[in-house]
């Protein structure tokens, strides 16, 4: 099981030359569902971060929050009590109240705007895209205070509030940019989600998958692969969709030898039948994380490239120790556990485990 890096997959193509042997690569489902979203998203969602850093949305709504949470100082208590209470008004319109309370609301719109990471499932770009969150709820806060313009409060300072949070936002709702790439994220990222359900890679967590799911996911892959042809060559897709098509074809062209495979027959010497592989590296990934967190915690140390060089490459079997079976195999019960290495290991396995040990 491999991820799709440029170095990694050449080299093992190579050690599979030098060995002359007859066994299964995969690609890692994930790595392949995130590649291909980070290379479909990333140009547009960066553009849509880059304008919203040059329109300086975010600073300029903070900055209206700081100024009204001054403004409101000591009655914050009364202020979020009067937000509350408004929030649960069903009088049609909907008008804002007067005074601090009125401002309380503004502010707590602006506060809702910013709170755009709420809408994210927290996997990190490809699969949640921070700015489209943050996009659309300017355009739910542009609606909501043109609303409440039209039937303002009576209250002048309370309409200044609203009018400020309007000329904040102002850039979201009529710059042609926005809208643009907005709708060109939105076509593309329908794209990847589409490809995501195929795979079943919802949710970030590895779970017992039987044969007969591998098998469908499979054939749910080739078909998928065959819309997307057929999407290709018909004259609808605008430029644009079919170069996000085009993307994804080439990686299936790249990496489809390698996404298959993961029900493998053992040989009747070892007994016969299925042996089903993760269609993830996760399990690895997340060992590697948690050997780096421990190391870190022992060290001290950020950089943990010397430490890891240092570590002996046993060091990831001591995990193992954890399973009854794989202790009774190698030396039958803990308690012989020092015995056993110091009878197999060399005078200079012996050496490094004796330096070792006080860590």
């Amino acid at each position: 099981m491999r991820n799709l890096g440029r170095a990694i997959t050449p080299t093992i193509n190579n050690v599979l030359e030098e060995l002359d042997a007859d066994i299964p690569v995969l690609a890692c489902h994930q790595h392949f569902l995130a590649d291909i979203g980070k290379d479909l998203l990333d140009p547009s969602h960066s553009e849509l971060r880059a304008l919203f850093r040059r329109s300086k949305i975010r600073p300029k709504l903070q900055s209206l929050i700081r100024d009204y949470g001054r403004k409101i100082d000591r009655n914050i208590v009364q202020a979020r009590e009067a937000v509350v209470m408004w929030q649960t008004l069903a009088q049609k319109g909907h008008r804002l109240p007067c005074g601090l309370d009125g401002l309380a609301v503004v502010r707590a719109i602006a506060q809702w705007t910013l709170d755009y990471p709420a809408d994210n499932s927290g996997l990190d770009f490809p699969y949640d895209r921070p700015y489209l969150a943050l996009y659309d709820r300017c355009v739910i806060a542009v609606r909501a205070v043109d609303a409440f313009l039209r039937i303002p409060p009576s209250d002048r300072i309370v309409i200044k509030g609203l009018e400020r949070l309007r000329r904040i936002l102002t850039p979201v709702d009529c710059e042609v940019p926005f809208r643009q790439i907005t709708v060109k994220l939105r076509r593309r990222a329908s794209l990847f989600d589409e490809l995501r359900n195929t795979l079943r890679l919802v949710i970030n967590e590895s779970k017992n998958e039987t044969e007969r799911e591998i098998h469908e996911i499979n054939g749910q892959l080739n078909t998928f692969t065959q819309s997307l042809m057929e999407r290709r060559s018909k004259r609808g897709p605008d430029r644009d969709s079919r170069e996000a098509i085009d993307l994804i074809l080439a990686h299936f062209d790249r990496h489809g030898g390698n996404l298959q495979g993961h029900a493998i027959a053992l040989p009747q010497s070892a007994g016969g039948g299925i042996r089903l592989v993760d269609r993830t590296n996760n399990l690895i990934e997340n060992l590697f994380k948690d050997i780096k967190h421990g190391e870190r915690r022992r060290s001290g140390r950020k950089n943990l490239g010397q430490d890891l060089n240092d570590l002996p490459a046993e060091a990831l079997l001591v995990r193992n120790l954890e399973h009854a079976d794989y202790v009774s195999i190698v030396c039958g019960s803990i308690d012989r556990l020092a015995g056993s290495v110091c009878a197999t290991g060399s005078g200079r396995e012996k050496k490094e485990v004796t330096r070792r040990a006080p860590d």
